[in-house]
């Protein structure tokens, strides 16, 4: 992938990455004008001479400005991007901000470790259940069983207005059935997710399937 001049925004991603969506669905979601280059991680996509250029960790996604910055990890992606428009997806209340920060740190260690990494070996590598870690198996359930305790309180991870904690763990938690997981043993994760996909304008993730 050679370099390319850029104009505006520009974010490099895989489509069947759920990390790579958060941030552009944000960018959707706030109206921000961005270039989709799309990285096919299955073919080393990030491994190329030029990507580890862009970014020597070789991960997707990255976001980068014609002025020469560029922000890796999907996380730090949306909450500059909604901070720097000024939206109510970061709560302006500094206990519900460190709240959600909290969440998105969940995600990444304790959600994403699970599902995300059951669901690349199950549905894009076709290994055998037999072979995958049992333990993804019950970690996944664990953390969505923490996310069903939740929501039967709320209807946003965070108290009663969408954040960006609800955009980072709809991206693996609508597609945690490629991975094996059942979600209707989650009914309030299940009604969530429909909820957060309405929201964010975007298909429900079993029907565009």
């Amino acid at each position: 992938m050679p370099h390319r001049e850029i104009t505006r925004l520009t974010l490099y991603g895989d489509s069947i990455s759920g990390n790579c969506m958060k941030p552009k669905w944000t960018a959707d979601l706030l109206g921000i004008a961005y270039d989709w280059v799309e990285v096919d991680i299955l073919q080393g996509g990030t491994q190329t001479e030029d990507f580890l250029s862009l970014n020597p960790a070789g991960q997707v996604p990255l976001a980068r400005w014609p002025d020469g910055r560029a922000l890796p990890q999907s996380n730090a992606i949306m909450l500059y991007l909604a901070e720097e428009a000024g939206s109510d997806l970061v709560p302006s209340d500094t206990f519900r901000r460190a709240q959600m920060m909290s969440w998105l740190f969940w995600e990444q260690y304790s959600h994403e470790t699970a599902i995300a990494v059951r669901r690349f070996q199950k549905h894009y590598l076709n290994t055998p259940d037999d072979q995958i870690d049992p333990q993804l198996m019950a970690k996944g359930r664990r953390a969505l069983g923490v996310m069903e305790l939740q929501l039967t309180y709320t209807d946003w991870i965070v108290g009663e207005a969408m954040t960006l904690a609800d955009i980072a763990l709809v991206a693996y938690t609508r597609v945690a059935h490629e991975g094996g997981f059942d979600l209707s043993e989650f009914p309030s994760v299940e009604r969530w997710v429909s909820r957060t996909e309405a929201a964010l304008n975007i298909p429900h993730a079993k029907e565009a399937a």
